[in-house]
């Protein structure tokens, strides 16, 4: 009961603020949309952004999961300062070393994310992103690993409302190349000043520890291939659709996947109080079960959320984003779940991390990367974003499926059969939608509601148990 509470509670705080820092983007779009001239522009808004996901991934070197998972190994205060200042002290260097990186390599950089030669100064404004969204991390962690947790959605519900305050002007007045990620810019270096004051106890530059260090490139640097290859799943496909269909492809790929990573809400709902649920629990006995248990949970709520997406997406699309973005709702349910297929591979693969076992996740992720970027390669030119958009989620199938098998294996993990059960019904429905009724909303919700309906009786038993224990509560306040 105690861990449930906690787990809900940390899902509902810390993923608030998280899910609050995607909302305002989401909301946004249809307006950026039309503010633009063209796709041109968006593709270009979106690819600068693949650039500084890239280059932070590089730059974090699995520094912030590392210091997350050292943070809770002693309750000693300065032991909880030294693992914070040695982390940003690294992280400091890594930033400023790709952040020269991407200066000296500004013109190769433009011409291969950006078609073009001319688009250099995109790169210095990535390149600053990248420095302090790097470093911007590790500077706020200490926010949510002290549980304050007014303060983190404070901080980000005003970080998304300060870039698009700048970028909207920015819009207006024709600047359509820079708007956006000059405002990222800005909005990233006042968080940044603004964390570096609340939480200025935490670090000290005379508290850096090389053997600490040490530790936490053990943990960290095999994450680092992790992050590279999540870039990969996650932004590979836009970069091939630039190179290969062109700059006006990617912007409605890009805003064809915003409805589709509305799933991120869920995601970061999720992300935002997993990790502090996760380690302040892992040493209880019954972990493995609980860590199942929330697997499964998490899996049939994204698949209910799917078949609603598969829905839904064409009448959205029809009123957010009409003219030549309509196209996109097609590819809005493959990455709606896509991002829903990491949290979960993220769920179960923890139990690596737990053990201080990280080494499996490589070849399991880059497998599914693979697959990926060989799936873009056939289908990208035979069925256009559509095959970009379902390559990205066969790759994130086959991750889990081998993840799962490994666990299962090891004895990290348990799946019941009417799990197995729910992902079949996912999996008919899905198709059906795509063959038979991709464009008819009334049929999509009765498919959604019957599928649904079939996940509410398998769990039916969890569901009671959950209902006489609100109900319980109630009674005995």
């Amino acid at each position: 009961m105690n861990k449930l509470k906690l787990f809900i509670e940390n899902i509902l705080i810390y993923g608030l603020g998280g899910v609050f820092s995607k909302l305002v983007p989401l909301l946004m779009i249809p307006i950026v949309t039309r503010l633009m001239p063209n796709t041109e522009y968006f593709g270009l808004s979106d690819m600068s952004n693949t650039v500084v996901s890239f280059a932070s991934a590089l730059a974090g070197m699995g520094m912030y999961d590392a210091m997350y998972r050292m943070f809770f190994e002693k309750d000693d205060e300065k032991y909880k300062k030294t693992v914070c200042s040695t982390a940003l002290t690294f992280s400091l260097m890594t930033s400023f070393a790709v952040f020269l990186l991407l200066i000296l390599l500004k013109e190769t950089v433009a011409k291969l994310f950006f078609e073009n030669e001319k688009y250099a100064y995109l790169v210095y404004l990535s390149a600053t992103a990248t420095l302090v969204g790097a470093t911007n991390n590790i500077i706020s962690a200490p926010i949510r690993m002290q549980n304050k947790r007014k303060t983190y959605i404070v901080a980000n519900t005003v970080s998304p409302l300060l870039s698009y305050t700048i970028a909207i002007p920015l819009l207006l007045a024709g600047y359509y190349t820079v708007a956006m990620p000059l405002a990222g810019v800005i909005s990233g270096i006042t968080m940044e000043f603004t964390f570096g004051i609340l939480n200025r106890k935490w670090f000290s530059f005379g508290l850096f520890d090389n053997k600490l260090l040490k530790e936490l490139l053990l943990i960290g640097v095999p994450l680092l291939p992790n992050f590279l290859i999540y870039w990969v799943f996650n932004s590979s496909d836009k970069l091939m659709i630039t190179n290969i269909m062109g700059l006006g492809a990617a912007g409605i790929y890009s805003v064809g996947s915003k409805l589709g990573h509305a799933s991120q809400l869920i995601y970061r709902a999720f992300s935002g109080g997993w990790q502090y649920f996760a380690f302040s629990t892992m040493k209880e006995k019954d972990q493995v079960k609980s860590n199942s248990v929330i697997y499964e949970y998490l899996g049939v709520i994204s698949y209910s959320a799917t078949l609603f997406i598969c829905a839904l997406s064409y009448p959205i699309y029809c009123i957010a984003f009409p003219g030549e973005y309509l196209s996109g709702y097609i590819i809005a349910p493959y990455l709606f779940l896509a991002p829903l297929l990491q949290m979960l591979f993220q769920v179960a693969s923890n139990q690596l991390l737990v053990i201080k076992k990280t080494w499996p996740m490589l070849p399991m992720m880059f497998g599914g990367a693979a697959f990926n970027m060989a799936l873009n390669l056939v289908l990208i030119p035979i069925l256009g974003i559509e095959g970009a958009s379902i390559a990205t989620l066969a790759g994130y199938i086959l991750t889990n499926v081998v993840c799962i098998f490994v666990l299962v294996k090891m004895k990290l993990i348990v799946l019941s059969g009417r799990f197995l059960v729910s992902t079949a019904v996912l999996a008919a429905l899905f198709v059906m939608w795509r063959m038979l009724w991709p464009d008819n909303a009334v049929i999509g919700l009765a498919a959604a509601v019957a599928g649904s309906g079939v996940f509410v009786f398998l769990y039916r038993e969890d569901l009671i148990k959950l209902r006489d224990m609100v109900f319980k509560k109630r009674k005995a306040k």
